[in-house]
């Protein structure tokens, strides 16, 4: 006599299960990319903004790089390095800091005046250039960076 011993599972309930995951895995990853993006947009946004902050207090006390001097248009031109904070006179000396890659992450365009930042600027591994002009307004950009 053969013993009825139904304890486990058969194999078609477990390939329900193991489809079950894979639709999750398949509508999570989208989800997941795209909140990546958001992420890697807002802080490119955040570098801006501690390059403008620095710009600005630079300028107010007269504490530009050493070597920086104004351009034929009055203007100054510098890099932000993000690893010290500062800013530095030459391009070679900054961080290529920019980590948005274009993809829709859905991050709203910025604009303040004095930097631009839209969820389709391609910023990865770009430096943060910074023009402070003989007015005093600070622009601040990523070096090379397409905008449409």
């Amino acid at each position: 006599m053969r013993r009825e011993d139904n304890k486990g599972f058969t194999l078609a309930e477990l390939l329900i299960v193991v489809a079950i995951i894979g639709v999750l895995v398949a509508i999570s990853i989208p989800i997941f990319t795209s909140q990546l993006e958001k992420a890697r947009e807002a802080t490119d946004l955040a570098n801006l903004r501690a390059a403008r902050a620095e710009a600005s207090a630079a300028y107010l006390t007269e504490s530009l790089p050493d070597g920086v001097t104004a351009g034929t248009d009055g203007s100054y031109t510098m890099y932000y390095n993000a690893g010290s904070g500062k800013l530095v006179k030459d391009a070679d000396k900054a961080d290529a800091i920019g980590k948005g890659t274009a993809a829709d992450g859905g991050c709203s365009d910025y604009n303040s005046g004095s930097y631009t930042y839209k969820h389709n600027t391609i910023a990865k591994d770009k430096k943060i250039k910074v023009v402070i002009t003989k007015d005093g307004e600070i622009t601040c950009s990523f070096d090379g960076s397409t905008e449409g």
